[in-house]
């Protein structure tokens, strides 16, 4: 067994406290997105939605963040694949946003609900050609014979829809997660993190610190 133990740092870069939080998380949430993208951050909407199946394994996987607002976090995938499936039967989810690099986390707790389809229309045809060609060629989660099997399909469908629009997929959509609750996470030195939870009551927002 390697030993990691000796992998440590101190968390240094600044705290959080009760007077500066908002009333509303999802201020807070734009806040610390914006300073995760003024970082530069890789990816800082990246986002790790964690399902249940039905025997109440749990899965995770990285998904980018495509819209936010008050109402809740939206994503988009393939409606056949692993995760849409695992939705179908347990729409409890959650969300964390691993920003690592500012000594942060925002953990969400919610309900995935099904996007419209004008919804999923009007940003699936602002993506570039060559992911709506990619939307068609994935059957998400399935098992593969190779690589070139993906590869040759991505060529065949691209020369399909050469000319014009690549119409949305029937099997491709999106969700909105949301929140019933929304944690906040800021590291402190010795250990000694800043952690606020607000949770949804009767449509108000209550907010209680955690220990660290």
């Amino acid at each position: 067994m390697s030993d990691l133990s000796d992998i440590r740092r101190e968390y240094t870069q600044g705290g959080l406290r009760r007077e500066q939080l908002p009333d509303n998380p999802m201020a807070l949430f734009e806040t610390w997105l914006e300073q995760a993208r003024d970082a530069k951050l890789i990816d800082p909407t990246a986002m790790s939605v964690a399902t249940v199946d039905e025997d109440g394994q749990p899965f995770q996987r990285i998904v980018l963040l495509k819209q936010f607002s008050d109402k809740g976090f939206v994503f988009f995938t393939n409606l056949e694949s692993r995760k849409s499936k695992q939705i179908a039967c347990n729409s409890k989810v959650s969300l964390l946003f691993p920003w690592n690099v500012l000594e942060r986390q925002v953990a969400v707790t919610g309900e995935a609900k099904p996007l419209s389809m004008l919804e999923v229309s009007k940003y699936f045809m602002s993506r570039p050609k060559d992911s709506q060609i990619a939307a068609w060629v994935s059957k998400q989660s399935s098992k593969i014979s190779a690589r070139q099997a993906l590869v040759g399909k991505f060529n065949e469908m691209k020369a399909k829809f050469a000319e014009g629009e690549v119409p949305l997929p029937k099997f491709w959509g999106g969700y909105i997660v949301e929140p019933t609750s929304i944690e906040f996470w800021q590291g402190g030195e010795s250990r000694l993190h800043d952690r606020f939870l607000y949770e949804k009551q009767q449509g108000n927002w209550q907010i209680d610190r955690l220990a660290p």
